[in-house]
């Protein structure tokens, strides 16, 4: 009647990839890399509005990673989705659910900048770990202090070195070439990114009177004639980088170029890149941008397919992350 459980098994954990309705594309060139199928994953809305989530075979046992960028027009709906598939796969008996976001929404309220605020950035930490999270994959996080939100694992990738390698093939005069931070904060981050490119850096010094506004003051660093390189984690409605990519020129800039993780592109935002003076702008395909590299663009996509597949095999064979990235990432 039963099986004779004496006899010699093996035991091994299964890796199963699924992805959610943000960023399919993505999720497909990652088990594409680590020669994967995507799994099963009924994801569907009621007629009020409610989703329904339903893993369509067994999980019981194994490492999923769920894939979804935390962004878009409906990024409640995402959250929320997000949400309410960790919970699925915890019922489920899950060995580890590692959520995958390239984007992490709700990232720039990280703290209290006014009395009466909330720190959404770290509610959204909560609720991660709630519905049955056990590790988290993010890339580029607005402040690296969002980290510290999570009482999980929290493997914090970045893109900068992308950037780096993709302005290389471009054979600038290094020696006339200067990458700018749009702010204080990104300072490090510019240094960084100048250091493995082997030029100079420079540091935009702005006020933000409110939110997605602000007010460019001028610029530190030497710029003249140079060809600039200004990175960001993000770019939203693009006001304030149209406005740093104006005062740069107005102070004798060179040509420009822009990089930075997450397109968002709210608003009017690739209209107002497309018709300001720079020679491209380059986001990673975190987030899906429908114009990037049609011709005539100038907004152009690298991808971060490779990067995170890499990361999600380390994690799931239990290698080590930041050997293999050039020491640019970071485990907690």
């Amino acid at each position: 009647m039963y099986e004779n459980l004496c006899e010699p098994r093996t035991y091994q954990k299964e890796i199963k990839l699924y992805t959610g309705t943000s960023n399919p594309e993505l999720a497909k060139k990652i088990a594409d890399i680590l020669h994967l199928e995507l799994q099963g994953l009924k994801i569907e809305k009621f007629a009020n509005g409610e989703i329904y989530a339903r893993f369509m075979e067994s999980v019981r046992g194994d490492e999923v990673f769920f894939i979804q960028s935390v962004a878009g027009k409906n990024l409640n709906d995402v959250l929320m989705e997000t949400l309410i598939v960790a919970d699925a796969a915890s019922r489920a008996s899950c060995k580890n659910f590692t959520a995958v976001i390239p984007h992490y929404g709700y990232a720039r309220q990280d703290r209290k900048a006014a009395s009466r605020e909330p720190i959404s950035a770290r509610l959204v930490a909560n609720l991660l770990e709630a519905a049955g999270v056990d590790r988290v994959i993010a890339l580029d996080l607005h402040s690296g202090q969002i980290q510290g939100f999570f009482d999980i694992p929290v493997t914090h990738l970045t893109a900068l070195y992308l950037f780096g390698d993709y302005y290389k093939q471009k054979n600038f005069d290094w020696d006339n070439t200067v990458v700018v931070s749009p702010d204080m904060g990104r300072a490090k981050v510019a240094k960084k990114l100048s250091d493995y490119l082997g030029c100079e850096v420079a540091i935009a010094h702005k006020s933000r009177p409110k939110h997605n506004a602000a007010e460019v003051m001028g610029i530190i660093g030497n710029i003249v004639g140079k060809t600039c390189i200004i990175n960001d984690d993000m770019i939203d409605t693009g006001g304030t980088l149209v406005g740093s990519i104006n005062k740069l020129k107005e102070m004798g800039a060179g040509d420009v170029y822009v990089c930075a993780t997450h397109g968002i592109f709210s608003g009017k935002a690739i209209e107002l890149l497309e018709n300001a003076p720079i020679e491209e702008c380059v986001v990673t395909d975190a987030i899906p941008c429908e114009v990037a590299n049609n011709p005539g663009s100038k907004i152009k996509q690298i991808s971060v397919a490779n990067m995170l597949a890499q990361c999600i095999y380390n994690v799931y064979t239990d290698n080590s992350v930041s050997e293999s990235s050039k020491g640019g990432n970071s485990e907690m």
